[in-house]
């Protein structure tokens, strides 16, 4: 969901501050609109210490796609609340896919870097100097008590 106050990676834009009326003035809504999608648990509004509810500028951009989803697009709220779901979902998986990048990325420099202070980078067997044409015979132990 686009939006023109920011990112989500702004904190004033997950902030609930906004008081009820404003919010549903800046989402084009009436008050009780937004009490009802709060309801049925399309928007989660934080609460101040009186009760009132309290909204944030991303609440604001949720309730601007609700409203989009069931008059454009003639989705029922059910369905938009099923959306919203699945959004969170995969934003909250395309998140974890980015951490685990990062890890990855500083793993595979890690390893360059001990590659290039090793001996043998990339080898996992033991470093020998001289070159042997011995054989080596293995007989396994019998087993005295047979």
């Amino acid at each position: 969901m686009s939006d023109q106050f920011g990112g989500s990676g702004d904190p004033a834009y997950e902030a609930k501050v906004l008081m009820i009326s404003v919010a549903a003035r800046m989402a084009g809504m009436h008050p009780q609109t937004l009490r009802q999608y709060d309801r049925l648990g399309l928007v989660q509004p934080g609460r101040a210490a009186g009760g009132g509810r309290r909204y944030s500028v991303r609440d604001v951009v949720l309730l601007r796609e609700v409203q989009r989803l069931s008059q454009d697009d003639g989705i029922n709220l059910a369905g938009v609340k099923r959306i919203i779901g699945l959004e969170r979902l995969l934003e909250q998986a395309q998140q974890r896919v980015a951490r685990l990048e990062a890890e990855l990325d500083a793993a595979y420099r890690r390893i360059a870097e001990l590659e290039a202070i090793a001996p043998f980078p990339g080898s996992d067997m033991v470093p020998t100097n001289r070159i042997s044409t011995a054989l080596v015979v293995w007989r396994p132990r019998r087993n005295p008590d047979r």
